[in-house]
């Protein structure tokens, strides 16, 4: 009789452990708004865009495109076209109590990070499946669909080393004309990729507990 085979050989592992360490890894995740120059190879990118490949979509339709731009010309042409709209919108647009609530983030409309990174990824929401097969054209639950994947995208990131901010300049249609996509992609989101700039540090802010975002069956929450 054959013996057990060496994938089963390895004890299984606590799987409230792994729960624990993953979270313990992602609370030091922070949004990051300066970058260092130091290279970030492609094909880590890949990989990162390769598991937010990985996310459930409507109908499995996969509607969205990763864009990864790291030509310095593209980069500043996406710099100075997303910080026209943000001038608009802190001077114009802004009511005060959103601005008052970005005070804390210490942002204004100058975006020097978005050529700092090492790379930018441009996320774009599909309004229609491409995919050349014989199923329709439909997609479904689109922004669902594409949130999910961004949001493994960025636990893909922090998990291999990297910072990233989710950026969203509006309107973002200059991204379209700069990247010359299709008109049935629409843009969701541009996020600068690279490592943390040794002297960034974070402004301090605070998540909320458990007890505050999760309940259990009818309560209204969990116990503090």
């Amino acid at each position: 009789m054959n013996g057990p085979s060496e994938e089963h050989d390895e004890p299984t592992r606590d799987p409230i452990e792994i729960s624990r360490r993953f979270l313990e890894s992602m609370r030091t995740r922070r949004t990051v708004r300066r970058f260092s120059d130091r290279p970030v190879p492609e094909e880590l990118i890949r990989n990162i865009v390769a598991t937010a490949g990985t996310a459930p979509s409507g109908a499995n339709k996969q509607p969205w495109r990763f864009v990864a731009v790291s030509d310095p010309a593209l980069k500043r042409e996406i710099r100075e076209a997303a910080e026209r709209e943000e001038r608009d919108f802190y001077e114009h647009r802004a009511n005060q109590a959103w601005l008052d609530d970005l005070r804390p983030l210490a942002t204004d409309a100058q975006k020097p990070f978005i050529e700092e990174a090492p790379w930018l990824v441009a996320v774009f929401k599909l309004m229609k499946d491409d995919a050349r097969n014989e199923q329709s054209e439909q997609v479904y639950y689109v922004n669902e669909s594409v949130g999910i994947a961004v949001g493994m995208l960025l636990a893909a990131a922090h998990q291999a080393g990297l910072s990233t901010l989710t950026h969203t300049p509006s309107p973002m249609s200059f991204l379209c004309e700069i990247l010359d996509r299709p008109s049935y992609e629409r843009p969701f989101l541009l996020i600068p990729m690279g490592y943390r700039h040794e002297s960034y540090v974070p402004p301090t802010l605070q998540r909320k507990s458990l007890s505050e975002i999760m309940a259990r069956d009818r309560n209204h929450g969990l116990e503090p």
